[in-house]
């Protein structure tokens, strides 16, 4: 009797247990099949395949599992996003199969497995066999089969190789101050990689983007060698699969989903000056004053947390600023604009008319029993708004307007993580998800870029017609279209700095252009050396801002000697004369979605060489200005220099051979930098800041090629309104034929005149130009003219002898600024 009972007490044990295990649960055989306009449905006993098509090189795969409604709303995609109904289908006994002019999707029915393969046949990506896409509980992934030589690049802020193979990763936004260098998740999530092998001799390239704001998980071979994967902890799998045979292809295809820049004020690209914090409004002015007084450029001063009453949000501490629109109109009138943080958190004060409106009008996130939400932040403990509710993002839109008033412009969105104190916001707390309701497991990773969308489309209204200049910590996929981004709280160190520049890379391989990182490391007191050459890196990325955490040491340009001052005055003042190269580029990422900082794994994806170790860190400035970063106390290094035409040393045009490696001088007051044959870069003369007018002449440097056709926009517009929608631009195309001899410049398209009435065209490494060139058909004498990119440094030390300026000796010809197609032979 004892027996029996304890057998039957052991067999209802394992039955319990087995209504607890969750075993994994992967797609079956199809049921159903279902055509449409733009797609097919396909059912199975496990969910429902939806498989959309968006455009020849975009194919949206959408699994539900079968206990689930289908969830179709998302925050990174574009709201116009439209299908296509541009694809063949056609059904076999075992797969049903849609082509486009791009690619072929094959669906096998016996189990639902995927396969994507170009129009001859040739594989791109498909499942790993045995386990496709996969439940365990409501955790889903999809596995894709490893392939020998695959390599995986993207994924926005994270640390690690370019090559992320062998690695795994987290999209989970995370406040981490002081991050260590392999640390993750850090602030932002962008799950979107790009797949790179070689099959049947061809090389293929294609693109994966999951759309789902849950916690995820990304495996490109870590811990096994069979599958990469990712995985969303809840919620539909929702991926956009896209192919393309080059980098920049499948970069537009994935930005064409998630949406491009908007042009950012002009101003915002100038140098931006930042501390934790800068006060009273005396110390604003001085140090404003001192960059004038200094001659180095800048753009932009920031005040942190204690501008405010308390650390409460829409205030101003009376006592440290007492006038703030009088000490704003001072700084613009000195060519500077004000930014200032803004955090997510209210104050819980009676009284406080941000927490009185906030709880009158509902706007909060809630518990589930209706009460608000409270967490501890800095000004204590705070209610924070509902970012995914409508009438929550007008209303914090219209709270700037009071800042708008007394002349802020730019408006700096930090802690919106979202992060407390503690760092255990609840998941039970409820977000609107415009009225569909979700917790903050799926709320959390999109807080940051609602926050950043609630700022920038209340700002622009609020603004009438002019640009503000947004910045977040924190983001998801689709945060570009509101807010350049910055890689939070770093660390004052050669390995943060190098660190770094590969995250801005891999930022822009992610489709997020405008990066940048704290100058100087945020945490810690830099070197000179280390200062010195991070601000030498800064100058070229595409934000631009030194920034430093309370008690520390000061750092600003000047605050680490005369030597490191002329360096930094040198770089910030070569950024400034580049402004129409940058400018030209940020457009470019307006209408492509091309990163301006680009990892050399855009253009060259199958050299293995930019993959080594002592390469990765390489990138380029547009196209064809390649930096070669080094830490502060290297004054050497090996530089890889890839592709099919020379590079000449951006200060002296020393040439170098494509495909080779070679030893180059690194002194601290020289980053290496190089210009790749057929490059053409316009610059401008120095100017302290954007609102000052340049000289009247554009210079554009012309490289020589060894052979093909080269271009380059050249693009303005006034840098601070909305008029170029309306045509108030000026684009012109420039075009070099080295095999031809010939230059063209295009007809500028668009009504703004630009105040630039000469371009000076100077041409580096042409040995074969003769004395003269027809323009238009007219013989035009070619001058010799030296050119320098940089001043001297100054001699401090009288027994250190004179120091010198590096000069490139060009040849050079002048033209009026082309209103009309202006040819130029030789």
């Amino acid at each position: 009797m004892l027996h029996r009972l304890l057998l039957l007490l052991f067999s209802c044990s394992m039955a319990c247990a087995g209504d607890i295990y969750q075993k994994n649960q992967s797609m079956g055989k199809a049921e159903s099949i279902k055509t449409f306009d733009h797609g097919v449905e396909i059912k199975t006993a496990e969910g429902t395949l939806i498989a959309t098509v968006f455009s020849p090189t975009i194919i949206k795969m959408h699994f539900t599992k079968k206990s689930r409604e289908s969830d179709t709303l998302s925050y990174a995609k574009r709201h116009d996003l439209q299908p296509s109904k541009a694809f063949k289908a056609n059904e076999s006994s075992d797969a049903y199969r849609i082509e486009t002019d791009s690619l072929i999707l094959s669906i096998s029915k016996n189990p639902v497995r995927i396969r994507f393969s170009t129009k001859s046949g040739i594989l791109i990506n498909e499942d790993e066999s045995a386990f496709g896409t996969s439940w365990i509980g409501e955790e889903v992934t999809t596995y894709k089969r490893l392939i020998s030589d695959e390599k995986f690049i993207g994924m926005g802020e994270k640390t690690g190789g370019l090559n992320r193979r062998g690695e795994g990763f987290t999209h989970w936004n995370t406040d981490y101050f002081g991050y260590p260098t392999n640390a993750d998740p850090i602030y932002m999530s962008t799950p979107f990689y790009i797949g790179l092998h070689e099959s049947q001799g061809a090389k293929v390239m294609y693109g994966i983007f999951m759309d789902n704001s849950y916690k995820s998980h990304f495996n490109f071979g870590a811990s096994n060698d069979r599958f990469s994967s990712f995985t969303a902890e809840d919620g539909d799998m929702v991926y956009y699969f896209i192919y393309h045979t080059t980098v920049p292809g499948i970069i537009e295809s994935y930005t064409s989903i998630t949406g491009r820049i908007t042009l950012p004020p002009l101003w915002s690209l100038g140098f931006q000056q930042c501390r934790y914090s800068y006060y009273p409004d005396k110390e604003v002015l001085r140090i404003a004053e001192t960059f004038r007084e200094k001659k180095i450029p800048a753009d932009v001063i920031y005040l942190d947390i204690h501008y405010m009453d308390k650390y409460k949000i829409f205030t101003w501490n009376q006592d440290r600023f007492p006038d703030p629109k009088g000490m704003i109109s001072t700084l613009k009138q000195k060519g500077f604009n004000t930014a200032v943080i803004i955090d997510p958190g209210i104050k819980v004060e009676k009284g406080y008319s941000a927490y009185e409106q906030g709880v009158k009008q509902n706007l909060f996130l809630k518990y589930p029993d209706a009460t608000d939400y409270t967490g501890q932040v800095w000004p204590g403990w705070c209610h924070f708004p509902d970012f995914t509710n409508p009438d929550t993002r007008t209303w914090w839109g219209n709270s700037f307007k009071d800042l708008v008033d007394v002349g802020i412009r730019g408006f700096w969105n930090d802690m919106n993580e979202p992060a407390t104190w503690g760092q255990r916001f609840p998941d039970l707390v409820e977000f609107s998800f415009e009225g569909l309701k979700g917790t903050h497991r799926r709320g959390h990773n999109v807080y940051g870029m609602q926050m950043a969308r609630a700022t920038f489309e209340g700002t622009k209204d609020l603004l009438k017609g002019e640009r503000p200049f947004i910045l977040t910590r924190a983001g998801f996929s689709g945060v570009q279209r509101y807010s350049a981004v910055w890689t939070g709280d770093n660390v004052s160190s050669d390995d943060h700095m190098m660190l770094g520049i590969r995250m801005l890379s891999s930022l822009g391989i992610a489709g997020v252009p405008y990066v940048g990182m704290d100058i100087g490391g945020f945490s810690g007191n830099p070197s000179k050396e280390l200062f010195a050459r991070w601000i030498s890196i800064g100058a070229f990325a595409p934000l631009s801002r030194a920034h430093v955490c309370v008690d520390n040491k000061d750092q600003e340009p000047w605050s680490f000697g005369e030597r490191v001052e002329d360096i930094a005055r040198n770089y910030l003042s070569l950024r400034y004369m580049m402004l129409p190269y940058i400018y030209s580029s940020f457009h470019e990422a307006s209408q492509s979605g091309m990163p301006i900082w680009r990892s050399l794994a855009i253009e060259y994806p199958f050299d293995s060489k930019i993959y080594d170790g002592r390469y990765q860190h390489q990138f380029t400035i547009g196209k064809g200005l390649m930096i070669a970063p080094v830490n502060s106390v290297q004054e050497f290094t090996k530089v890889y220099f890839p592709g099919s035409q020379p590079w000449y040393d951006f200060y002296s045009d020393s040439k170098y051979a494509p495909g080779t490696e070679d030893h180059v001088d690194a002194p601290l007051e020289k980053l290496p930098a190089f210009v790749q044959g057929g490059s053409i870069i316009p610059m401008q003369s120095i100017i302290q800041h954007t609102g000052e007018k340049s000289s009247d002449t554009l210079f554009v440097h012309f490289y020589a090629a060894n052979s093909g056709v080269t271009n380059q926009q050249i693009y303005h517009d006034d840098g601070l309104t909305y008029s170029y929608e309306k045509g108030g631009y000026s684009h012109m195309n420039i075009i070099y034929d080295a095999g031809k001899k010939n230059i063209t410049f295009e007809a500028p398209k668009g009504n703004y005149k630009t105040h630039h009435n000469v371009i000076a065209i100077l041409l580096h490494g042409f040995d074969e130009v003769p004395k003269g060139m027809n323009i238009n058909g007219t013989s035009t004498k070619v001058e010799k003219r030296s050119v320098s990119l940089m001043k001297a440094l100054s001699n401090f030390d009288p027994l250190g002898g004179p120091a010198r300026e590096g000069f490139m000796n060009v040849q050079a010809i002048h033209i009026p600024y082309p209103k009309a197609k202006t040819s130029i032979q030789w």
